[in-house]
C-alpha cells in the first residue's frame, strides 16, 4: 500500500535550527524535527505560481524571477515579453543595469495589468543627502512605471558606500515606501554585520529581502542562515554561476540522470533550498527552459551532493558578502 505523502511544512512554520535554540529541550526537539524531515518528507512540490510572504508585510513575493543584468537596451524589452509570456511573474532590474525604463515597458506591452507583475529595482549609491538619495530613487519608480507608478521591491545595491551611505539610502527607502512608491525594501550584498547596524537607525527592521550570491559553489551559509532566523527572505543571483559550471562533472551527470539541462539543475536546487531564484538569459529557448524546472525534483541524496559542492567565499564569481 502506498503511503500518503507527508504534508509539507512551511519553512516559516518549521522550528528555528538547533544551534539557534536556547535550551537543551529545544536543540534535541529541533534536531529531531530536521533528521525526521530528512528521512520521510515527500519532495517538495513547486510551482511556477508559488509566492514567499515578506517579514512584517502583505507583499508576497514570486519564487521565480527573471534577472536582467547585462541584457541590453536593444533586446531587453523581448527578453521580458519572452519571460512575462512564458510565466515569469517577477522581473530584477537595478539602476546600475540602465534598464529600468525598457522593463516597464515590456510589462506595458505585455498588456498584463500592472499589479501581476513584481518589478525590482536597486539603487547603487547614494546621492549626497537624504533628499538627493530620495530623488535618485523615484526617479527610477518613475522610469519604470510613470509618475504615479510604483516598484514592488527596492533594494540597496550594495554596502560598499560604508555606514553613512547605507543609512541615507536606507532612510530614502523607508520614506519611499511610506508613500506607496515602494511596496517592500531590502537589500542585497549584505552580511550579519551590516544588517545588525540598521538596527540603530532602521524604522523597518528587519530588511524584507537579501539579495546575494548563491549557487552549490557558493552558498554563503552563514549568512542564509542568519536570514532564515530573522525571517529575512534570501534571493539568489547569479544562480546559473553564469554558465562558467556547465561543464562539471558532477553537475552533467545530475542533468543527464533527470534528463534535464544543467541550468535547469542550479534552478530546481535554488528553489528547493528555499530561496528565490533569478536566473538570466537573453535567448528566447533557454528563458523558456529556465521556467520548466517544475516536472522533476532532486531528492536528499542529489541535495546533498550539491550542498558539498560548497567552496566558501572561493566560489563566488561576483562577491561573497562581508559578515563581520
Amino acid at each position: 500500500m502506498a503511503q500518503n505523502p507527508q504534508k509539507h511544512i512551511h519553512p516559516y512554520n518549521r522550528p528555528l535550527p538547533a544551534e539557534y535554540q536556547t535550551t537543551d529541550k529545544g536543540r534535541a526537539q529541533a534536531q529531531a524535527f530536521y533528521n525526521d524531515q530528512e528521512r520521510t518528507m515527500s519532495p517538495t512540490k513547486l510551482a511556477i505560481t508559488d509566492l514567499l510572504p515578506l517579514p512584517n508585510s502583505t507583499v508576497k513575493i514570486p519564487r521565480l524571477g527573471f534577472g536582467i543584468y547585462q541584457s541590453p537596451t536593444n533586446v531587453c524589452i523581448n527578453s521580458c515579453l519572452t519571460a512575462l509570456r512564458t510565466g515569469y511573474r517577477h522581473i530584477d532590474s537595478a539602476q546600475f543595469y540602465q534598464n529600468e525604463a525598457e522593463m516597464g515597458t515590456a510589462v506595458q506591452q505585455s498588456g498584463m495589468p500592472r499589479n501581476e507583475v513584481f518589478l525590482t529595482t536597486k539603487i547603487m549609491s547614494a546621492g549626497g543627502g537624504l533628499d538627493a538619495t530620495y530623488k535618485k530613487c523615484i526617479d527610477s519608480v518613475k522610469k519604470i512605471d510613470g509618475d504615479d507608478g510604483y516598484v514592488d521591491l527596492f533594494l540597496i545595491h550594495t554596502p560598499s558606500g560604508g555606514p553613512a551611505a547605507r543609512k541615507e539610502m536606507w532612510q530614502a527607502l523607508e520614506k519611499l515606501e511610506s508613500e506607496g512608491k515602494a511596496r517592500a525594501i531590502g537589500v542585497s550584498n549584505f552580511g550579519v554585520g551590516h544588517i545588525e547596524e540598521m538596527k540603530s537607525y532602521a524604522r523597518i527592521w528587519p530588511p524584507h529581502i537579501n539579495q546575494i550570491e548563491l549557487h552549490p559553489w557558493c552558498q554563503q551559509r552563514t549568512i542564509v542562515d542568519y536570514c532564515n532566523k530573522h525571517k529575512i527572505v534570501v534571493e539568489a543571483y547569479c544562480p546559473l554561476v553564469r554558465n562558467m559550471k556547465a561543464h562539471d562533472g558532477t553537475l552533467k551527470e545530475m542533468a543527464k540522470k533527470h534528463d534535464k539541462t544543467t541550468a535547469q539543475v542550479l534552478i530546481r536546487y535554488s528553489l528547493q533550498k528555499g530561496w528565490v531564484s533569478l536566473p538570466k538569459s537573453d535567448t528566447p529557448g533557454r528563458i523558456e527552459a529556465n521556467a520548466d524546472v517544475y516536472g522533476f525534483e532532486l531528492n536528499a541524496d542529489d541535495m546533498a551532493t550539491l550542498d558539498g559542492l560548497d567552496q566558501g567565499a572561493d566560489g563566488a564569481i561576483v562577491q561573497a558578502v562581508k559578515n563581520s
